[in-house]
């Protein structure tokens, strides 16, 4: 009997030590989340960072088709090469096609619930008896068409296309042969000036009885070609796209197409969507929150996207064509992503982030000031100050980047800090640039933006105090002593805008008084003082500064009474034109919208942080879900995503350009993170709905006395663990 007993227990100490089975990420990704509500995300096919988006289009107008789709439609127009993530303004949707058969009738009816599609692919059967296949390589856009009905197959193009307002300037196509076509589309939407080419090539010659081979142009109006293929069970296409000319088009049509193979491109693109799934490995008892977290993932590799041909070539911001043996990118949301998703990627991404440095500063040098949401190679000036800094102090102060660098960061970071008339007003084309200059000049005139001249002056005066802040650091690292304690003393500024008597950040006039008729849930979208937000959203944006914030509101006490009220207070927001990106609101805490985002971490600058816990449960299940509902807000390119994956890993950045991380509310059991070709490995303990407080915290068997490490710290071979409590 005892022999059996030891033989037993060595087969359950053998199993036990067995290596835990591999995650397949890819196989939790739901990429119809965020396609609901608000959340304009789009479920079509695309590489990581690739340059092709292939999406449905359900939709073309209105704020909610900013990405083309949305879940609560049951029609669809067809199917367009390039879409923006989660953004709340609309752009692209470049050359729409449409299969039909015998002739066409728009929109065409689908059934949501038969819809197929994961990270790399799309497949959806229509009313009119096609069944729509879809994914890409990075520069090209894969389609495969199959019919269940007779008649003769055909397409129409939309050669030029656009969602969400903006016109076309010019399209043109020329038809090379019965299987291949080539053109381009130039628009004026969101960014200023939108050129792009493609070559498309078809599996079947199409009919050329009424075509003729010369070239179409169209000004100011869309170009529409209808292709006939006769009665044929399935249609190819292969469509590259350039944003360099027909020629970049085809040599990326040469470089990546491998003859016409539907299944082949979709298992390479699943393949190539694996090894980012495979940077972290998390273990986890509830489905919802590894949905969560790989859709998480997913979202936040749609975007920076490559805007340069295979060769090299691409358009600069000056709108010169050049060459770079460094990837060019576009759709950078930064005043959204500096504060997740670029932190993110310094952790499971280096090869990315040094990429992202040197382009970001490349743009830079292209115009003589820091790129602000560049679209297409044009500056659009969304949002507000100059966020790249902050990208790059980061990266910078984890020891990304070289010193050769960071001196041109600063010197461009210096330009962009500094008013300028002449430069703002020769360089970029937005007026949104221009209009944010007055502000700049009167914070270098008087210290801070006057709520009666300049728009959103609370928020942008933060939010420079903040990139100052970004500024001095990179300055430090170079040992540029003046310029860094210039930019510490500006980076206190801050204070401007607090009142003593209602402790807000309060819009102050140019003659030194408060503006009237205070009222801290007011938000105004288009002339307030605070951009997509209120006071009581925007007066803890400090994170550079928290002490300084903490007295300055009084005490430890008085801030800690403040901070609790934020959240436990009703959630009407007033203003007859009020933000609509003021959502995902507990009290007046906006989790929908970026300047809420570092809120819950102030409550460790007081030692309460388990209160900041208990509210980060709340809103990791209350505000994500595997749903097309399961965004509370736009996504943001990312970036709503990327704080997800951070806080479900459990801990966040306060302030990027300091890299210290503070331990929050993890949501998995265990995880596992790729770093340098071995392993950083997270361990919770006690993980249960109930324990949503911290015990204590260890790195490497050292505990974690103020429940913050460092960015060095993460390292191969070392391990975080975390014991939970109820």
């Amino acid at each position: 009997m005892k022999q059996y007993l030891l033989i037993f227990s060595l087969i359950i100490l053998w199993v036990c030590d067995q290596p835990t089975s591999r995650i397949n990420g890819a196989d939790y990704v739901d990429v119809f989340v965020g396609t609901g509500e608000h959340g304009h995300t789009f479920p079509g096919a695309t590489m990581p960072n690739g340059m092709v988006q292939l999406s449905p289009d359900t939709r073309k107008y209105g704020w909610d088709a900013c990405s083309g789709f949305h879940d609560s439609d049951s029609t669809l127009l067809g199917f367009s090469h390039r879409h923006l993530s989660g953004t709340g303004i609309g752009d692209q949707g470049d050359f729409l096609i449409t299969p039909f058969i015998d002739t066409l009738s728009l929109p065409i009816g689908f059934k949501k619930s038969s819809q197929n599609a994961m990270a790399g692919y799309y497949e959806v059967p229509l009313d009119n008896g096609i069944h729509a296949h879809l994914s890409t390589t990075e520069r090209v856009g894969i389609h495969h068409y199959t019919k269940n009905t007779s008649g003769n197959l055909g397409i129409h193009l939309e050669v030029s296309s656009l969602l969400q307002g903006g016109w076309s300037i010019e399209s043109e196509y020329k038809i090379i042969n019965d299987s291949t076509i080539e053109g381009y589309h130039h628009s004026l939407g969101w960014a200023f000036s939108n050129k792009v080419y493609f070559y498309a090539k078809f599996s079947s010659p199409f009919d050329l009885q009424n075509l003729e081979f010369e070239q179409a142009k169209g000004k100011k109006e869309d170009l529409h070609l209808e292709l006939n293929f006769g009665d044929i069970d399935q249609l190819d296409i292969a469509f590259a796209l350039s944003p360099t000319s027909t020629e970049g088009a085809k040599k990326n049509f040469n470089a990546e197409f491998t003859g016409f193979d539907y299944q082949n491109y979709k298992q390479k693109s699943i393949a190539r969507w694996d090894t980012i799934f495979d940077k972290i490995q998390i273990e986890t008892d509830d489905i919802d929150v590894l949905k969560n977290f790989y859709t998480s993932l997913y979202h936040t590799y749609i975007h920076p996207s490559i805007n340069q041909d295979v060769d090299g070539q691409y358009v600069a911001m000056d709108k010169q064509l050049k060459h770079s043996n460094h990837q060019n990118y576009t759709i950078y949301s930064m005043w959204d992503t500096y504060r997740a998703v670029h932190p993110l990627l310094t952790i499971i991404d280096p090869e990315l982030t040094e990429e992202f440095i040197e382009n970001i500063i490349t743009k830079g040098e292209e115009i003589n000031v820091l790129p602000k949401w560049p679209l297409a190679s044009n500056i659009t000036g969304t949002m507000i100050g100059y966020p790249a800094t902050a990208i790059l102090s980061d990266a910078f102060a984890k020891g990304y980047g070289s010193k050769e660098q960071l001196r041109r960061a600063l010197a461009l970071s210096l330009m962009s800090a500094n008013y300028n008339p002449e430069l703002i007003e020769h360089h970029i084309e937005s007026r949104k640039n221009r209009l944010m200059a007055l502000d700049q000049y009167y914070i270098d005139s008087i210290g801070y933006s006057p709520a009666d001249i300049c728009k959103g002056s609370v928020s942008y005066g933060l939010e420079v105090a903040y990139y100052d802040w970004c500024i001095a650091q990179m300055a430090d690292l170079l040992g540029e002593k003046a310029i860094a304690d210039e930019f510490y003393n500006r980076s206190k500024r801050y204070a401007h805008y607090f009142d003593p008597q209602t402790k807000f950040m309060r819009p102050k006039n140019l003659d030194g008084s408060w503006r009237s008729n205070f009222d801290p849930k007011h938000s105004q979208h288009e002339n307030g003082a605070y951009t997509e937000g209120n006071a009581w959203q925007w007066s803890w944006f400090v994170p550079h500064d928290p002490q300084g914030l903490i007295q300055l509101m009084g005490g430890k006490e008085v801030f800690e009474c403040k901070l609790d009220a934020l959240f436990s207070m009703d959630s009407e927001i007033t203003g007859e034109h009020a933000s609509a990106d003021i959502t995902g609101l507990i009290g007046q805490y906006a989790h929908g919208n970026e300047p809420s985002h570092h809120i819950t971490y102030l409550y460790n600058e007081i030692g309460e942080m388990d209160k900041g816990r208990v509210i980060l449960d709340s809103i990791m299940n209350h505000y994500y879900a595997p749903t097309p509902e399961g965004i509370c807000g736009n996504e943001d390119v990312g970036q709503l995503s990327a704080w997800y994956i951070l806080n479900a890993l459990g801990f966040y950045q306060l302030a990027p350009g300091d890299p210290t991380f503070t331990i929050g509310r993890p949501m998995i059991n265990s995880a596992i993170i790729k770093i340098n070709g071995g392993d950083f490995k997270i361990n919770i303990h006690n993980n249960k709905k109930s324990n949503k407080k911290v015990a204590k915290a260890m790195l490497d068997n050292k505990k974690l006395e103020d429940n913050t490490f460092q960015f060095s710290q993460i390292q191969p071979g070392s391990t975080l663990e975390i014991w939970m409590k109820n």
